[in-house]
């Protein structure tokens, strides 16, 4: 797929909408874009894009208005463990650049590995650990999206994130700091490998974010990174592990996160 012709058919809807801030939704999280929406186009009807089947993910792109900033949002996302491919998961990250997009605000429901999080708890990403076995970038390289070996060392800005951290202040919100863990999923996590995630140095894990953020990385746009902390992770309460209490989890937070969302989108 060229992205040109994504492109071309994105303007057809949005005559020539350039956004300058992208949001992706994860799960239980899309309604946030409804509310400031302009434009509305189903994934199933973009070229390169492929449809969202998990329960939560409405599987849109939404171009709208927020505090009188252009922002595209990613209504749901697709996820390795569907069966999509590195490059699928990663193309509307790409797409967000060629739109003009140069802050990334990429957020997640996760569990909590560090043990003093609880679920509703949220954690904006400082660092984050690949374990799904695969890089978004391996392949044939874009040269006119980035470098072939891009440094990883600061994917998630330090500016973006003292704005967070002011944003949470102001709502009196304890926002916590830590490293993401990206697992393949479907299955969640044995309390073997949530003890060994411990270990390396993982405060929460999750099925996503990682490749979206490492590829906007990549692309030369701002990360900040922002999880949920929807239940405990496997083997920390006695607790079975369900999508559906992920789901109940963030609806219940919705309206905070929402907020919290807002303040960092109008101090950008």
């Amino acid at each position: 797929m060229i992205i040109k012709d994504t492109l071309d058919y994105i303007d057809i809807f949005t005559d020539s909408f350039t956004p300058e801030i992208g949001l992706i939704l994860g799960s239980g999280l899309g309604e946030i874009a409804d509310e400031y929406a302009i434009h509305t186009i189903p994934y199933s009807k973009i070229p390169g894009f492929t449809k969202s089947t998990v329960p939560g993910h409405k599987g849109n792109l939404v171009f709208g208005e927020i505090h009188n900033k252009k922002v595209v949002m990613m209504q749901g996302r697709n996820h390795y463990y569907e069966g999509h491919t590195m490059q699928e998961i990663t193309y509307p990250v790409k797409v967000m650049k060629k739109l003009g997009v140069k802050n990334v605000i990429i957020t997640n429901a996760a569990g909590a590995v560090n043990k003093s999080y609880r679920p509703g708890d949220f954690m904006i990403i400082t660092d984050h650990i690949n374990f799904m076995g695969v890089n978004p970038l391996a392949g044939k390289n874009d040269d006119s999206l980035g470098e072939r070996f891009p440094d990883m060392s600061e994917i998630y800005d330090k500016n973006l994130i003292k704005r967070a951290d002011t944003a949470s202040h102001m709502l009196g919100i304890n926002l916590k700091h830590g490293v993401y863990l990206a697992a393949s999923g479907p299955t969640y996590e044995t309390p073997a490998e949530v003890k060994m995630f411990r270990y390396m140095g993982a405060d929460a894990v999750g099925m996503s974010t990682v490749p979206e953020a490492t590829v906007a990385h990549y692309c030369g746009m701002r990360v900040l990174g922002i999880s949920c902390i929807s239940n405990f992770a496997s083997g920390i309460s006695s607790n079975k592990l369900s999508h559906e209490d992920v789901i109940e989890i963030t609806e219940k937070v919705k309206p905070q996160f929402k907020e919290l969302l807002l303040l960092i989108i109008k101090s950008l």
